[in-house]
């Protein structure tokens, strides 16, 4: 249990950049993407940020002093969840890519 203490750090700061990335995509939904595919995005990121915590935490070994068992899942929770996150603008920024090119050539 404690090797998640790291995510009432890094956690209201991932709550911020999640909530970021809907309003982003969803003003942007011209792209045909549906809102499905970012709830997916989001809950696979929650998961990844969950999964990277546990392997951080144990990546740790006693290098620095105690406090960098936290301060290596926090980093690696933080880096869970944007990758996830990145794939997700990609796919949005690629798809928008397409309809724009669609509409130059027509």
């Amino acid at each position: 249990m404690a090797r998640f203490i790291a995510l009432l750090l890094i956690g209201p700061w991932l709550v911020v950049l999640g909530w970021l990335y809907w309003l982003y995509v969803r003003r942007r939904a011209a792209n045909g993407i549906p809102a499905s595919f970012d709830v997916g995005v989001l809950v696979a990121a929650a998961f990844a940020t969950i999964t990277c915590t546990a392997i951080g935490y144990g990546a740790a070994f006693g290098h620095g002093g105690p406090i960098w068992r936290q301060a290596a899942a926090a980093l690696g929770a933080y880096a869970g969840f944007n990758v996830v996150v990145l794939f997700g603008l990609l796919r949005h920024w690629l798809a928008r890519e397409r309809m724009t090119s669609a509409s130059r050539g027509s």
